[in-house]
């Protein structure tokens, strides 16, 4: 569900889903609340109880949420800077091969097309999904390692470029294992009950927190519940970071010396 959300709706529209429907909800339960108990909300009487339970509890569950947006953005940013790194890496192969015979470049340059055009065409859009397939590229990675296997230089440039390309190589695989880890990241199961969980409660103990002034009651509640409408937003956005309006691009995989088999 998470997923078809991010994939299917836009930010601004997961915003006014849940930034709007946190008020919509908050401002019916104010209402509510001051029909049916108008000596419980409109005269405040359990307000100095109620204050501060809803005082620690805010105080908890903003820590929550700060540790949730930190660990998320981080996430975010480390599969970003994977993503480059195995596009650099792969890029770095290409250039590599130049000192080798054309036989052997053209082939080099063969099988890393087919395991770029398969990570961008055909892994990407499993990834987005959530449901990555590590063995989808298993047969391009063999075939480039096989390049490289059935290769004798002869020459001591050869034999460096060859040296130094075979050791990318297992940097490009370990990038790639990295990458499908990251792809099926999401946050764990007690961390989204808590934050899920704990804006449900959050919304009701604003209701019951007493205002003498109606409008002013409203206006209180519907602050409280956008800022919490706000932050369950941001750990949805960033909670998978192949997916939604914020998801990792394969833009690296198709620049600089990698944009050649795109045109």
């Amino acid at each position: 569900m998470e997923v078809w959300l991010l994939n299917h709706l836009s930010t601004l529209a997961l915003a006014a889903l849940l930034v709007g429907g946190c008020v919509f909800v908050a401002l019916a339960g104010a209402v509510f609340m001051r029909h049916k108990f108008p000596r419980l909300v409109a005269k405040g009487e359990y307000n100095e109880m109620i204050g501060v339970v809803l005082g620690m509890y805010a105080a908890i569950y903003g820590i929550i949420l700060a540790f949730v947006v930190v660990a998320e953005w981080e996430s975010l940013n480390a599969a970003q800077t994977n993503v480059a790194t195995e596009a650099t890496q792969t890029a770095e192969v290409l250039r590599d091969a130049d000192a080798f015979p054309p036989g052997q470049r053209a082939k080099v340059r063969d099988a890393m097309g087919d395991y770029v055009r398969a990570v961008v065409d055909e892994q990407w859009p499993l990834m987005r999904s959530g449901t990555p397939d590590p063995s989808l590229t298993n047969p391009q990675v063999t075939a480039l390692y096989g390049v490289f296997q059935d290769y004798e230089p002869r020459t001591e440039a050869e034999k460096t470029y060859y040296s130094q390309s075979v050791a990318t190589l297992a940097d490009i695989a370990s990038a790639r294992r990295a990458r499908l880890s990251d792809a099926q990241q999401q946050l764990p199961l007690l961390l989204a009950v808590l934050v899920y969980g704990g804006a449900l409660v959050m919304l009701p103990l604003t209701c019951l927190y007493g205002i003498r002034s109606a409008r002013a009651h409203l206006m209180f509640v519907a602050a409280v519940a956008a800022l919490i409408g706000v932050s369950v937003l941001l750990c949805l956005t960033l909670d998978r970071p192949y997916s939604g309006d914020l998801a990792v691009s394969p833009a690296p995989f198709k620049e600089g010396v990698l944009a050649q088999y795109w045109r």
